[in-house]
């Protein structure tokens, strides 16, 4: 391959990782989906692309539609909840792209990626194309290979499966840190009072460790149960060891525990009428090695 050739994909590969990452949920794999595209790219006849960016996107997607497929079968044996990967998100290269807008932090924040699992892959493809990058239905519909009818059905029925109110970041940022920050203050210090008023009557954490670190395997529902639940992670003998940063993640903010500069576990609060609503937790380690690569 040419240097020039070369240049020109390594000019798309920010924008490809991060529709990469949006589609699969997953960091590690968006990293290889990128490079398989690379090298598809480097074997391709590149007198008869017209346009690189269609072409990689459209190579891409479809690399990113048969991940899906196959994950789905890996994610029915996944030992606990499946949460998506974290990433850093307030950093010099921006890997996810601007997000400054509430709508451009909507498409990476965890709970809608999360969501997102609901959705055939088609739907997942055309929904991250249509909401996250603004392309048409015509659009839609040929990186995918359907007619423009079609990738409207897909659309709209992904809309219909998410049924999400596009509420999450209603709250401006600095109220929402600021809650965020009394939240992480408050476990930490076993504050029963202050985290009963910071949570929501039906609040839900969710802890991914994928069978590789002690988590729990279910879902924990409600004020009084969440209470207990992160009251009891606060007074682990790893937690007073631990050092706690706050970070932001997936465009939100977020609480990162490194123990000797090893990152152990990666919190994230869901802030909605201003209580947490939702506390994700992510502590596989493989899921933890993309954010860890960040830090160093």
């Amino acid at each position: 391959m040419t240097t020039e050739a070369a240049a020109e994909f390594e000019s798309h590969r920010p924008r490809l990782f991060s529709l990469a990452y949006r589609t699969l949920g997953s960091a590690s794999e968006a990293e290889d989906v990128v490079q398989d595209t690379y090298l598809r790219w480097s074997a391709a006849d590149r007198s008869a692309v017209r346009t690189p960016a269609a072409w990689l996107t459209k190579v891409m997607t479809n690399l990113c539609v048969n991940r899906l497929t196959s994950a789905r079968a890996r994610r029915e044996l996944y030992v606990g909840p499946w949460l998506p990967e974290p990433v850093l998100t307030r950093t010099a290269d921006a890997p996810l792209g601007p997000l400054e807008t509430a709508e451009q932090r909507e498409t990476v924040s965890l709970a809608l990626l999360t969501l997102m699992e609901r959705l055939t892959p088609a739907e997942r493809a055309v929904f991250v194309l249509r909401e996250a990058f603004g392309h048409s239905h015509r659009e839609a519909a040929e990186v995918i290979g359907v007619e423009e009818a079609h990738a409207r059905q897909l659309y709209r029925r992904a809309r219909e499966r998410l049924d999400r109110p596009r509420r999450h970041f209603a709250v401006d940022d600095t109220r929402r840190r600021e809650i965020v920050e009394r939240f992480f203050a408050a476990t930490l210090d076993g504050d029963l009072a202050g985290l009963e008023q910071l949570l929501a009557d039906e609040v839900t954490a969710w802890a991914d460790g994928g069978g590789r670190v002690t988590a729990a395997r279910r879902p924990v529902t409600g004020r009084a149960k969440v209470l207990r639940y992160v009251l009891g992670l606060g007074s682990r003998p790893e937690a007073a060891a631990a050092a706690f940063v706050p970070a932001e993640v997936n465009g939100e903010p977020a609480l990162l525990a490194l123990l000797d500069g090893t990152l152990l576990a990666v919190v994230v609060p869901e802030i909605h009428e201003g209580r947490v609503s939702a506390v994700r937790t992510i502590v596989n380690p493989d899921k933890l090695a993309f954010a860890a690569a960040q830090l160093a």
